[in-house]
């Protein structure tokens, strides 16, 4: 019997003297993890598009948050979503307060993005490129915590609202746009920094804004400017924990429109307002941001724009809210796939490194290619609204650029939005099991991809919307297609797919049938015209011959053989 334990012992021994008491293996071939980073300096890319539309005055300030985005507000972020908002209806004394509490993590992220001038750059600074600069911010921003970005975009959208109305904006904007955060749950005018969330849809009529109930009484006079009090309901209010609302109401017969107004969480005399809060959605993704449903009992606000034309006065902030959609969806596949590079970069399989096996190489080059896309018509947004904002831009411009961006909003917030999900989980997939544990990013980053595609408008809204804006004023569909001429020239390929897609609209009788094709179609010929114009070489050659030929599969990992996937790759890391 001793005979054969003696070895077994000796085994044992051997094992305890080279190595700690317990440890049965060495953990190796698993990569670091992509933090510290520098969201910013690491990100060739992001600096190509800042430098291409004018924002890289803004570097600096840009290093600077960049780097914060990618160290203490990255774990900031895990934070934040780990300890969800919780609602307490009253006090312990009884009164009712509404008030939604906050893991400290969240505060520190809207304090640092309100300070970087996320919510307010382009209305501090009337300069070229600050869409570009503010735009970049939120890149980085929801790169370590997207769920942030509604309260920040909402507060930075509804500027152009509030402003239709003087006597409240001269009180309103100064604090909406400074770069001060006050968290307390206090009346408006004791503050010197100030959040906006809106509340439009109701239980019946979703997007439908139209199908709205909530009414507004005049207290005295009626008319832009005044008070009202509103009675009714909203399915969903975003941020009820914001210092004042944007909501929709009617204050006569359906026929005459919705009117807009500002409901302020506190009346101008001190007490609460008679805005109560239902109860917080339990969400699936964008969790640390509370979204909530309220009820009006009589609830101060004034109005804000003609009575009537609440729809016209807000369009501007759905505008931009659809707009930082595009963003927040192409800041949610850079970090995905920067999280995908970084991994396979420091790990290998079946006898060779990830990054040097051919197939690997094609998935992330062709993710590193769409995420850069998404990234670049972001941009020519941004740039777009730097154009309008400008002084002496001439009318042709600005005629020009208006109606691109009219119809441009539409369709890249349907595209990018709609393409985040399923790239979210391929990079998912390049990662492998780890991608899927908690402790990784990308488990919140795939929750939290739909849910730009619902907000603002889900994609048919989005689509009817581009028609909509076509049958409106013809010119938008020729300032689009004028954009995407400018590509023209260069790839036979891109040439002969843009004389095709002008074949989409002789026929109109079933163009709302197809409206989700059409869409995708003038979504990837934007793309590719924005790339062939101002973007990187071997990736504009890789999206054009891999999504206008249909050489393309509808997964990843499908590019042509010529194209430059190890450059592309290259770019594409954070370094």
């Amino acid at each position: 019997m001793n005979h054969f334990i003696e070895p077994k012992g000796q085994a044992l021994a051997q094992a305890e003297a080279s190595t700690s008491l317990g440890e049965t293996h060495e953990v190796f071939n698993q990569p670091t993890a992509l933090d510290p980073f520098n969201a910013y300096d690491g990100d060739q890319a992001l600096q190509h598009w800042v430098r291409v539309f004018q924002g890289d005055w803004h570097q600096a300030q840009l290093s600077e948050y960049g780097q914060r985005c990618g160290s203490d507000l990255f774990e900031a972020g895990f934070a934040a979503n780990k300890y969800k908002p919780e609602f307490k209806t009253h006090s312990r004394f009884g009164e009712r307060i509404d008030q939604v509490d906050f893991h400290p993590a969240y505060h520190q992220l809207m304090d640092a993005a309100i300070q970087a001038g996320h919510h307010s750059l382009p209305w501090q600074v009337k300069k070229m490129g600050a869409h570009v600069a503010r735009a970049a911010i939120e890149y980085m921003h929801s790169q370590a915590e997207p769920g942030t970005g509604c309260p920040l975009t909402m507060t930075f959208a509804a500027v152009p609202a509030i402003a239709h109305q003087p006597n409240i904006a001269k009180e309103w904007l100064p604090k909406i746009t400074a770069n001060h955060y006050d968290p307390r749950n206090v009346p408006f005018y004791e503050k010197q920094g100030l959040t906006i969330g809106m509340a439009m849809t109701e239980k019946q009529g979703g997007s439908d804004v139209r199908a709205n109930t909530t009414r507004a009484y005049a207290v005295d006079k009626s008319g832009p400017g005044e008070a009202y009090e509103i009675v009714g309901h909203k399915w969903f209010c975003s941020a009820p924990m914001c210092d004042g609302f944007l909501v929709l109401a009617y204050t006569g017969s359906k026929e005459q429109g919705l009117s807009c107004f500002l409901l302020p969480r506190w009346r101008p005399d001190g007490r609460k307002n008679e805005m109560y809060v239902q109860r917080l959605k339990d969400k699936m993704g964008n969790v640390s941001n509370a979204s909530s449903e309220v009820e009006y009992r009589g609830a101060f606000a004034w109005m804000i724009g003609e009575e009537g034309r609440g729809v016209r006065t807000i369009i501007e902030m759905v505008s931009m809210t659809r707009f930082d959609c595009m963003v927040g969806s192409s800041a949610i596949m850079r970090q995905a796939v920067a999280q995908a590079i970084h991994h396979t970069s420091g790990r290998s399989a079946f006898g060779a490194n990830l990054h040097d096996q051919p197939l690997m190489q094609n998935v992330l080059a062709d993710l590193a290619i769409e995420s850069e896309a998404a990234l670049a018509i972001s941009m020519r947004i941004a740039h777009s609204l730097d154009t309008l904002q400008q002084a002496d831009v001439s009318n042709d411009v600005a005629e020009h650029e208006s109606r691109f961006s009219r119809v441009a909003t539409a369709i890249g917030k349907y595209w990018i939005c709609k393409r985040a999900a399923q790239f979210t989980y391929e990079c998912m997939e390049c990662i492998g099991g780890v991608g899927v544990v908690e402790d990784n990013i990308l488990p919140r980053l795939y929750r939290e991809s739909p849910i730009n595609a619902i907000w603002e408008g889900s994609g048919n809204v989005q689509c009817l919307d581009v028609l909509r804006a076509m049958q409106k004023d013809p010119n938008v569909l020729d300032a689009f297609m004028t954009e995407l001429k400018k590509g023209l020239g260069k790839y036979p390929v891109f040439d002969e797919y843009l004389a095709n897609l002008s074949h989409e609209f002789k026929d109109l009788s079933n163009l709302e049938y197809r409206a989700r094709s059409v869409v995708e179609k003038l979504a990837l010929a934007w793309e590719a015209s924005t790339l062939i114009q101002f973007g990187d070489e071997s990736v504009a050659y890789g999206f054009v011959h891999s999504r206008l030929n249909q050489y393309g599969g509808y997964y990843y990992g499908t590019l042509p053989a010529d194209v430059d996937v190890s450059a592309i790759i290259q770019r594409a890391k954070m370094k």
